[in-house]
């Protein structure tokens, strides 16, 4: 008996004919029909790289519901007779099916057939559970768009690495992604920047090439569900009050200037965010009906990071809104803005999420915190009795560069590498037990300003990616048995396509040498936190 990981099970032994069970034209797929979405999906993986049809019957492959498993818990049993797999829920079937297709081998990942055979699973019993719920992936698509086609492709990576949460963070200063019907003009104009910045902001270039894109809604509702086949929920941004000068661009009315402003062009931390008017309000919550209409899951985020103050300082509306509700400063402005959309969306049955940095203002109820800014924001959020979802940036952003030295493409930080992704734990220290019940899980980040294709998207995520799966999934790691698997896996991330990073380092076409970056010390990057977390107040 061994316990797996989202890589692949712990070697096992297995003689051909020995012990192992064979896939053959005669094999069979059957389930109970609570863990039928779980069949299906195994059913449409294996079918073009084995060619073999799966159909209905008894023996070959079984999955069987149980009732005292746990959540996203499965045993995976396999014996020369038969592959069994049980389960209490469709979600815990259908990662063990993801372990039976890792135990099939690379060929079983191929869109088409490219081996006859024989396609074996060595004996084997394996129980498995994750040590999180939320286990997730911001992508971020404002930046630089994501096609639909490459968005799929992306749901099918996480669920291959059993991640269940999609962040999609859809709108920005640089380019608004979602398609709102009463306002049209978020997509029209919104949606296109007419350049970009080229290589790291110091350099003061850019690439002179228009950029832009948006999802339909009818592609939302394509997306969602896809996910949801693979038992991924997409979690929605819609970025408030800042990063939103895209959508004052559409609609200058919702800024605190007198001019128009374009779609910005730069990266970083933008001055124009949102007035304050109930106008501007009423806006936002209109947009918010309708993200609810294509999102059906239970979290929403709504931002509240990077939040700069000077226009909100200069505003005569912004500071009579002070006045009028005795806030203490812009600060609390921005905490009050955002009640707004949490107790809208707690109203209609949905969990508000928002960036850490409403820690400064005060946590509007029954928020849940995307804690970014290191661990002490994660250990302050859960001991005000907040949820919270961990991403500190220092280690799981995934924008940042994967080693030293000039021969990695642009990135926005230091150097986060693999090891240290592989052994980040999302439990803060010093945490009580109740406390630590308030920790839902971790979330690695793509950010996109300098991922400008599908290509370099596979660069940075792989195989980091891996290896924050198996740290949000597993209590006990060892990272030199974690490489050993890794090379096994990478067969695996071929065989779908994945254009990883080499351990030797990148290969001559992922090095980027016209775009030089600026490479930055982790010391740098520490004593900027202390910088941004300076105003809090620790417990």
């Amino acid at each position: 008996m061994t316990s797996a990981v989202p890589l692949v099970p712990a070697p096992v032994a297995a003689v051909p004919g020995q012990g192992a069970f064979s896939l053959g034209p005669a094999t069979t797929l059957t389930a109970d029909p609570a863990l039928a979405r779980a069949a299906a999906w195994l059913r449409g993986a294996l079918g073009p790289a084995t060619g073999l049809p799966l159909p209905e019957g008894p023996g070959g492959i079984e999955m069987r519901h149980v009732g005292d498993m746990a959540e996203e818990e499965y045993r995976l049993t396999a014996t020369p007779g038969r592959v069994l797999i049980e389960a209490a829920t469709a979600p815990g079937a259908f990662y063990g099916a993801q372990t039976l297709r890792q135990l099939l081998g690379p060929a079983a990942f191929r869109a088409g057939r490219t081996a006859r055979g024989p396609w074996q699973v060595p004996a084997v019993t394996i129980e498995d559970r994750p040590r999180y719920g939320w286990r997730g992936c911001l992508i971020d698509v404002a930046r630089h768009f994501l096609p639909k086609h490459d968005l799929l492709r992306y749901i099918d990576l996480l669920a291959a690495h059993k991640l269940n949460v999609l962040h999609l963070h859809l709108t920005d200063d640089q380019g608004w992604r979602l398609q709102i019907r009463k306002y049209p003009k978020l997509t029209e104009i919104g949606a296109w920047r007419h350049e970009s910045p080229l290589g790291a902001k110091r350099h003061r270039r850019w690439d002179g090439r228009p950029h832009g894109g948006f999802y339909t809604q009818d592609d939302i509702r394509e997306i969602v569900s896809y996910a949801a086949d693979r038992f991924v929920t997409v979690v929605p941004e819609i970025d408030l009050p800042g990063h939103t000068q895209a959508a004052i661009a559409a609609y200058p009315e919702l800024g605190n200037l007198d001019t128009s402003l374009p779609v910005r062009t730069e990266w970083g931390v933008g001055e124009n965010v949102l007035n304050v008017a109930d106008a501007t309000i009423a806006f936002f919550k209109d947009v918010l009906d309708e993200v609810l209409e294509l999102f059906p899951g239970p979290y929403v985020c709504v931002g509240g990071d990077e939040v700069p103050k000077g226009q909100w300082n200069e505003s005569v509306p912004a500071k009579e809104r002070i006045r009028e509700l005795d806030l203490r400063d812009a600060e609390a402005l921005q905490s009050w803005f955002v009640r707004h959309f949490t107790d809208y969306l707690i109203a209609r049955g949905r969990k508000p999420v928002g960036w850490d940095e409403l820690l400064a203002g005060g946590l509007p109820p029954g928020l849940t915190v995307a804690a970014w800014r290191g661990q002490a924001c994660a250990a302050m959020a859960a001991r005000a009795g907040h949820d919270v979802v961990v991403s500190p940036f220092a280690e799981t952003y995934l924008d940042f560069r994967q080693a030293e030295g000039e021969q990695e493409p642009v990135a926005i930080g230091s150097v986060t590498g693999l090891r240290a992704v592989h052994g980040f734990d999302p439990v803060p220290a010093g945490l009580s037990a109740a406390e630590r019940e308030r920790v839902l899980g971790a979330q690695a980040a793509l950010w996109t300003e300098h991922i400008d294709s599908p290509r370099l998207l596979d660069y940075m995520a792989f195989p980091r990616l891996a290896a924050f799966a198996e740290a949000v999934w597993n209590d006990g790691r060892d990272f030199e048995d974690f490489l050993g698997r890794l090379a096994v896996h990478e067969r695996r991330l071929d065989a779908l396509g994945v254009e990883y990073r080499p351990a030797g380092g990148p290969h001559p076409w992922q090095r980027r040498p016209d775009a030089p970056g600026h490479p930055r010390t982790r010391a740098e990057i520490d004593a900027e936190l202390a910088a941004w977390t300076a105003n809090l107040r620790w417990p």
